[in-house]
Parts: structure tokens; sequence; C-alpha cells
């Protein structure tokens, strides 16, 4: 990046030179670092959504020409042509494996995948409704009491050793959390099969019978874990990010990003998309409501429809719907009216002049609610799924901002509108009604 450009800001009778930084694509940034100490003023932007938090070298995204990359890989390459393994080691190391490396890197992760076995006695606490995504908050945060030799965040070995963990164990505590919700026998993790199978088998096998998954709905599953690995600083990434610069142990900055991301207007979009087809209903109201979709007075809106990021198509989308109908094609969606309504109200809303000429395209939440249902997911599971594949990003995000000299522990700014000083008044001598 060269800093040999500058904004001028005019303040009052101040001008001040702000540097002006490149990056290796995407626009330029204006670096406000040192606004305050040269001005005495800061900036105001809610939500940070025109303020870069970080240098980062690992997720780009245009929005406005549908691009998402990994080290710089297109995702539709990477989903279509990589798997999940492979692509968290891209994200970790920023190169793609040999095929050395990646056996390595398969067997350290899949020799991880058990935990330990007195965490069994957590699940019990929880009540046996409470949300899947309540209990990952709260087991994934005690990992720091049962692998105390992985804390050391100064140590580049015990943050990858932690890396692993988390990568690795993940899916078996997303499979626990279902199984406790169902009441069913945990099942344990096999290192015979890959990740992917590794997780539906724990989520579906009881002890009478064996899950079976065709590897249609292998793929499936990978690709969405590969679809879902980054997203740039989002939300619950931004969350990660934040918790680490305190210095706080990678289990806790993990479980704090997984509580955001169990947000519903984060994480929660693919099971908001079921939700509106709860509501609607039956295909013989998909007209009705595609016309309060498009009245602005009416509060209701599609879900799973356009993006806040892409203003273009999702590109994570095409690979999700290719899926999303590889796996109805192959389980067949005759005993499931929801699943039949989905596929008309796609079909109308690529049709419709209003959605294509506003963009309104289907996004990969929409496919990938649709896919997991027809899997057998339940709604309650659409956002553990996703933290589990969000694992491996918060976890590279995280170790590249420990490595980061420039990074210091967050501290936002605000803009006060409230009391000025005022003088405390006893309580006799407050005035009362």
């Amino acid at each position: 990046m060269g800093e040999n450009k500058f904004a001028t800001l005019k303040f009052g009778d101040k001008e001040i030179d702000l540097p002006i930084l490149e990056g290796a694509v995407g626009p330029d940034v204006i670096d406000v670092s040192k606004l305050y100490a040269q001005s005495g003023v800061f900036t105001y932007d809610p939500g940070f959504t025109s303020t870069a938090s970080c240098e980062s070298k690992i997720t780009y995204i245009d929005g406005d020409e549908g691009i998402l990359m990994y080290r710089g890989y297109p995702i539709d390459q990477l989903a279509r042509e990589s798997d999940f393994l492979e692509v968290c080691y891209l994200l970790l190391y920023g190169e793609l494996p040999s095929k050395v490396e990646k056996d390595k890197f398969v067997k350290g992760i899949t020799y991880h995948t058990m935990v330990h076995d007195q965490m069994r006695g957590l699940f019990n606490g929880f009540r046996r409704d409470a949300h899947p995504m309540a209990i990952m908050v709260g087991v994934v945060g005690a990992l720091s009491a049962y692998y105390q030799d992985s804390l050391d965040i100064d140590d580049p070995h015990q943050r990858m050793v932690a890396s692993y963990r988390l990568i690795a164990k993940m899916p078996t505590i997303a499979a626990m959390a279902y199984k406790y919700s169902v009441g069913q026998p945990f099942a344990y993790p096999r290192n015979d099969l890959g990740y992917a199978e590794n997780f539906l088998h724990m989520a579906f096998s009881v002890p009478c019978e064996e899950y079976n998954p065709s590897p249609t709905i292998i793929r499936a599953m990978d690709r969405i874990f590969t679809l879902h690995a980054d997203h740039e600083q989002n939300a619950s990434t931004s969350t990660v990010r934040l918790a680490s610069s305190s210095g706080a142990n990678p289990f806790a900055c993990i479980a704090a990003g997984i509580a955001c991301l169990w947000g519903p207007a984060h994480g929660g979009a693919n099971e908001a998309v079921l939700n509106m087809l709860n509501e609607i209903g039956t295909k013989e109201n998909i007209p009705e409501y595609v016309a309060r979709a498009k009245d602005k007075n009416d509060p209701f809106r599609l879900m799973g429809f356009g993006h806040r990021v892409y203003k273009n198509y999702d590109p994570r989308a095409k690979v999700m719907q290719e899926t999303c109908h590889e796996v109805l094609a192959e389980l067949g969606i005759d005993d499931d009216p929801l699943l039949e309504l989905a596929i008309e109200l796609e079909r109308v809303a690529l049709e419709d002049e209003y959605f294509v000429e506003k963009k309104l395209y289907p996004n990969i939440d929409f496919y990938s609610g649709i896919t997991l249902r027809a899997m057998g997911f339940p709604e309650s599971m659409f956002t553990v799924l996703f933290a589990v594949a969000r694992t491996v990003g918060w976890v590279a995000q995280w170790n590249e901002m420990i490595e980061d000299p420039k990074q210091k522990i967050g501290r936002p700014r605000q803009l006060y509108t409230g009391a000025t000083e005022r003088t405390y008044t006893p309580m006799h001598k407050r005035a009362h009604d």
C-alpha cells in the first residue's frame, strides 16, 4: 500500500492532510487514525459502514460487481472444484496446499474432532428445549476450561493448536447440540469419514441405525460449509476481532462470534426464509405476497431476496442454487409442500420484471434454507451450521489480527448527546409529584 497521496480536510481555519492508502483491489482508503490528534475531532460512522477497521489479506468482496474471493480465488471456483478442508487450509495459511500438506492438515483436523468426555455433562445443565445456538455459545466458551494448553495467544504453536481444535470440534459440538435438542444419544466422530460426512453421521446416526448419506448430500453439506467459510469484516467477524483485541482466549472470542451470529439480521436469515414460506402457506398465495412485497407501504418483505452487500447477484447463490436443485432432485419434494412453494416462489421472482429490474435475486440464504430443510435439519439448526462453517473464517481473521503489529485494543468513539454536567441533589431536596 502506498501513502504518497493525500486527502485534504478543511476544518475551521485548519487544513489537515490525511494519507490515502491503496489496497490490492477495491476503493482507496483515507487514513483517519491521526485525525483526532491533529484536529481534536473524530469521525461519526454508525455501523462502521464507511470505515475500514483493519488491514486484511484474507477475503475480498465487491458487492456492486458480485465478487467474493478467498485469498484471491473466486468463491464459485472453490465451491465447485475444491473441498471445505482445502479451503480451510487456504484461509489459514494463504496458499492452496500440496498433496502432502493437505493430507497432513486433514489428519490434524480429523484427530482433533473428539471433545473432552467431561464436556458431555455440560449439556445436561441445559433445558431440554434450549435453542441449539444457546448451547453452542455456552459450550464453545467453556472449551477454555478443558483445553488450557492452547490459551497463550502470544505463542504461534498454541494459536495453531487452538485453531485446529476449533475447526475440528465445532461439528462435534453442533451435532451434540442437535442430538440433545431432539432427545437422542450423542454420536461419536469417526476418523474414517470426511469432514462433512462425519458431521452428517454425528447428526443423524442413532445406535440402532447408521446414517449413510449419498455423495450428493455429502457434497451439498461440504459446499454449504465452503460458501459460508468467511465473508470479510461482517458483524460476527468484527466481534471476534474486537473480543480478541483485548487479549481474550480464542475459545471466548469464537463464542462471542457465535453469539453475534445468532442475531436474526446476521446468521438467522436462512431461518427467516423458512418462516416466510410458512407465512405464505401455499403456492396459490404467492401472487398476493409478491404484490405485498412490491408495496412500499406494506411492511412485508420477501426474505432471501437481494443482499445488503451484493447489489448484483450474490456470487455464492448460483452454486447454492445448483446444489439445492441437485438435493431436491435426489430426495424429492413431493411430500413437502413448503419446498414446492419455495421452488415456485423462486420461479416467479426470477421472471418478475420488478425483481429483475431491482436485482432482487434469490440469495444464498434462500437456497441454503431450502437445502437444509430437504436434508432433514430443523430451522433451529440453520444458524448452528453457519457457525460451523464460519469458524475457520473467524479463526483465520483472529490469527491475522494477533500477528498484525498495527492492531490495538478496540475502542470506538461516540457522539455524546446526553445531559451536560449536573450537581447531585439529595433525595429530600428533589421535587416530588
